[in-house]
């Protein structure tokens, strides 16, 4: 509308002053369409001019949070198909922000919350990301912070090698790592390089194997301890059977006692082999059949009967304290092997003369106390955090003495824990020992 105006009253005028100087009209049409175009040209420049700076705005706040919907110009015939491909492309712009910022987000979650230390290092060896179970791995009290020094945070050596080789060479690495904190802990790192242009950095993840490490060592213990059991008896076993087919079968004298041996021996390792399988169950966490209900006080007087013979070859007095019988979930069998391994113990590393005494009891809260005391040697105090280890004997020549395969009360526990129960010992030396297992109480009846 302006450029109408502006072209109408230039015309006017170009009438007029011909009028006025006629002989002159042409140079003045020059001149006044001169400065019509002058003034048309900069007036469309000045739109223009506006309509960029306008666009220029509106691409520099595309992102910005406080203003997502910058204005742009009225479209026009000069930018309507500009200011069309730049809403379009700000859209997308913002859609792929927004997805880039929530994978981000997630990312970092992920990182954080997983239980391996994980740390990315520039070429220097800055910290540029790690998470709360490394601050942890390394005994850090706080989290560590961006471009922090890592040789400043970390001392060992063969962890420091590991990063400075992936650096140097770019190939993947792994070391297995012991940090010393609270306690002693065994991790296999892992590090790859990591691009971080224009060079190259390193990610580290740190596994704790820990506890595969001492079930490692466990299964190293308890398969030599298996071969040392076993070796004993299967030597008298073979040496006896040699001297028998060496000529010894006619020995009248000697040959029934060497049969006896053998067959002591061979009964040893039945036993063994025996309360192997048992462990081998019970750890396995089959259930052949499902709880159920167990009587506290049957279950006491079977355990009862089964040591009585035994006890009467020691010498030692069997005793029936009070019992309070209760019914308990779980399995009856696995409750009287386990109340008749720890009266046989109680008998067999007992004095002569000595009493084995088993009681039962409710307590206030409900749970079943069952008791198994004796008035033997005792247990050191060193010796009572490791008395449920496979194959672990406090007096290990007493032990097979007796007859003891070293498995006993390792069953003990497992069949505790497998029916919801708990453990402990309390042992004074030259007093004697008190096993106390407790089980939840299903239903209660108080003896008559």
């Amino acid at each position: 509308m302006s450029c109408l105006l502006l072209i109408g009253a230039l015309v006017f005028a170009a009438d007029r002053l011909g009028a006025a100087f006629p002989g002159h009209r042409l140079l003045l049409d020059l001149a006044l369409c001169s400065a019509g175009a002058a003034l048309l040209t900069g007036m469309i420049v000045r739109a223009l001019a506006w309509r960029v700076q306008r666009l220029r705005v509106f691409t520099e706040h595309v992102l910005d949070e406080s203003n997502p919907d910058a204005p742009l110009p009225d479209e026009g015939e000069e930018t309507a198909v500009l200011n069309q491909s730049l809403r379009r492309m700000a859209t997308r712009i913002r859609e792929l922000v927004d997805s880039l910022s929530l994978e981000s987000d997630r990312r970092d979650v992920i990182l954080k919350s997983m239980a391996e230390g994980v740390l990315a290092v520039d070429h220097q060896m800055r910290v540029m990301f790690s998470n709360e179970s490394l601050a942890r791995t390394l005994g850090l009290k706080t989290s560590v912070e961006q471009n922090s020094s890592l040789v400043g945070l970390v001392r060992d050596p063969k962890f420091l090698a590991l990063i400075a080789g992936v650096l140097s060479s770019g190939e993947p690495g792994s070391a297995k790592l012991q940090f010393t904190g609270d306690d002693v802990s065994v991790f296999e790192a892992y590090a790859t390089p990591l691009a971080v242009p224009p060079h190259r950095g390193a990610l580290v993840i740190l596994h704790d194997i820990t506890g595969m490490e001492r079930l490692e060592r466990i299964r190293k213990d308890f398969v030599a301890n298996v071969s040392h059991e076993m070796r004993t008896p299967l030597t008298a076993i073979r040496g006896y059977a040699e001297t028998l087919l060496s000529g010894a079968l006619s020995d009248d004298q000697n040959n029934r006692r060497f049969i006896e041996i053998i067959q002591a021996h061979a009964i040893r390792l039945n036993n063994i082999a025996s309360d192997l399988l048992i462990l081998s169950d019970l750890e396995s966490g089959r259930r052949d059949v499902e709880p159920g209900p167990v009587s506290v006080e049957e279950a006491i007087n079977t355990a009862l009967l089964t040591v009585e013979a035994e006890a009467v070859v020691r010498n030692v007095q069997l005793v029936r304290g009070p019992v309070a019988d209760a019914i308990i979930t779980g399995y009856a069998i696995r409750l009287e092997q386990a109340l008749v391994n720890l009266l046989d113990n109680a008998i067999k590393f007992n004095k002569p003369g000595g009493e084995a005494r088993i009681d039962a009891s409710v307590l206030a809260d409900g749970r079943v106390c069952i008791s198994v005391s004796d008035t033997g040697r005792g247990i050191p105090s060193d010796d009572l955090p490791r008395i449920f280890e496979r194959f672990y004997r406090v007096d290990k020549a007493r032990s097979r003495e007796v007859g003891g395969t070293g498995l006993g009360l390792s069953i003990v526990r497992h069949v505790v824990e497998r029916m919801e129960g708990t453990i402990k010992v309390e042992s004074r030396l030259g007093k004697g020992t008190t096993f106390t297992i407790s089980f939840p109480c299903s239903q209660n009846w108080l003896v008559a």
